[in-house]
């Protein structure tokens, strides 16, 4: 769906015309998943995508459908990617725009989700779209960001800093709260510079 920078829809395109050259704004999902301990679910992009193949990424992340909400649609897609199901919960939604050399661009409005998955054993990862996990708690990811950022997809890292956005209510407040906190943050701003400069990512009311 092709959205203003409000969220507004005002068409649709198809998947490769959103993405390929300098892309056109469209609407899309970011999800993060949590276990019962609170540590967050890491997934390698499959070698096969077209952008940031092999980077690592949030939970998972995909496209609404027409009439579908931003928890309905991660609900929907996430059995596809990892062969499991939760709740998802609505956090908040934020615009991004960031090139991937020649192969196209990543021009989206973005939906963060939330959800914490009570049996980690249950998943069941589709090797078309991922191609390795990590559970992490906060410290660890924010170490492993600051090594090696150019190895973290650009979405991710603003969801991930966004968080300290999203307010301390909900179901995954607690997995939450380490992540809004300052060294975790700091880490997430710097990579974040990596890719892509800070006017080309804010929150979206």
């Amino acid at each position: 769906m092709l959205v203003d920078e409000t969220d507004a829809q005002i068409g649709t395109a198809g998947k490769f015309e959103c993405h390929a050259g300098p892309g056109r704004l469209h609407r899309a999902f970011t999800a993060l998943v949590f276990d019962p301990a609170g540590r967050l679910l890491l997934t390698r992009r499959s070698a096969s995508k077209m952008l940031w193949p092999g980077a690592w990424d949030a939970t998972f992340a995909s496209h609404p459908r027409q009439s579908e909400s931003y928890a309905e649609a991660a609900v929907r897609r996430m059995p596809d990617e990892l062969g499991a199901v939760c709740e998802m919960e609505y956090l908040l939604k934020f615009l991004y725009r960031v090139r991937y050399s020649a192969a196209g661009s990543e021009n989206e409005v973005c939906g963060l989700l939330a959800g914490t998955l009570a049996d980690p054993a249950s998943l069941s990862p589709a090797a078309s779209e991922i191609s390795e996990v990590a559970w992490q708690t906060a410290g660890q990811a924010a170490g492993a960001v600051r090594k090696r950022p150019e190895s973290y997809c650009p979405w991710m890292l603003a969801a991930l800093w966004l968080l300290g956005e999203a307010g301390g209510e909900g179901r995954c407040a607690g997995a939450i709260a380490p992540w809004t906190e300052t060294p975790v943050r700091e880490a997430l701003a710097g990579a974040l510079e990596e890719h892509m400069g800070r006017d080309q990512w804010r929150q979206v009311p």
